[in-house]
């Protein structure tokens, strides 16, 4: 069965690349096909910070305070607890790649400010590749979109108690919003993060220093059921997850082999409703595609 395949077979559609680090051809397919990152954007982010903080330009060591009463909504981290935060920059990074801490992430954002993050990657021509808004104000503007004054009224939302729009009304509405569409949202392609993760990877995304940090905590990040399922427990992976809304899961990362060789993956899909797979099918989906590009370009 071909990598794609796997995907199509789960009434899924996506884009996937792989390529070694250094040099060599790459395989995959849809490769130059724009998607919606999700929070694999956070890597690009976490570039940034730490090359300003390797160019003496940031301090990371300085403290942030995150105010209980104005945090991003997340599943994890920051964004559920109840008092006051603080937490200085590099340790934001630490947040934001490990657990995908969204707070963690727009602070940071607010920092540096995406046209900081826009113009690294385009400096290093991912073309393909532009984070259009915090993560805060993407959920607003998507609750706008579906009828909601923000966020919090759409998660508030209970179809069964407060009539319309239903769930499936909801669902369609999410999936045509613009935080869901690469030509009007933040994009990416497979090609590109496939770019950038080998940039990284060889020192010249950016100093060498901050490179080496973001390949560090990247080792580390706690989600391990996508890429990571696709290979035994002596394969080293890095990576980064990324999800929204039901709609598309994500993950990018190097797959590092016991005998040195090494190679950067990028597996996006997407669910459109009315598709209910399972997402740890969609999960155990991307290790498998992973595997089977990785296979391809080691001869294994």
């Amino acid at each position: 069965m071909g990598a794609e395949d796997i995907l199509t077979d789960l009434g899924l559609t996506g884009a996937a690349w792989a390529a070694p680090i250094g040099s060599g051809p790459g395989v995959g397919f849809n490769e130059h096909r724009s998607v919606t990152p999700a929070s694999v954007m956070k890597v690009q982010i976490a570039l940034t910070v730490e090359d300003l903080i390797a160019a003496g330009r940031l301090d990371g060591a300085s403290p942030r305070r995150l105010p209980a009463a104005a945090r991003t909504p997340g599943p994890v981290g920051i964004s559920l607890m109840r008092d006051d935060v603080t937490m200085s920059v590099r340790d934001l990074v630490v947040a934001m790649l490990t657990i995908s801490d969204n707070v963690a992430t727009d602070e940071l954002v607010a920092l540096v400010g995406l046209e900081e993050v826009n113009r690294r990657t385009g400096d290093l021509g991912l073309a393909h590749t532009r984070i259009t808004s915090d993560l805060g104000t993407m959920l607003d503007q998507l609750a706008g979109e579906v009828g909601f004054d923000d966020y919090a009224g759409l998660a508030a939302h209970d179809p069964a108690a407060d009539g319309s729009p239903s769930r499936e009304e909801l669902a369609a509405g999410i999936a045509a919003s613009a935080a869901l569409d690469p030509g009007r949202g933040s994009r990416t392609t497979a090609s590109d993060v496939v770019r950038l993760l080998r940039a990284i990877w060889t020192d010249v995304a950016g100093r060498p220093s901050a490179c080496r940090r973001v390949r560090e905590v990247m080792a580390n990040q706690l989600t391990r059921a996508r890429l990571a399922s696709g290979f035994p427990a002596s394969v080293g992976i890095s990576a980064k997850s990324g999800g929204l809304l039901g709609v598309v899961r994500n993950e990018v990362g190097v797959v590092g082999l016991p005998d040195g060789r090494a190679y950067a993956v990028a597996v996006f899909t997407r669910r459109e409703p009315p598709n209910t797979t399972d997402p740890a099918v969609i999960d155990s989906a991307i290790g498998r595609v992973a595997r089977a590009l990785v296979d391809e370009l080691s001869g294994d």
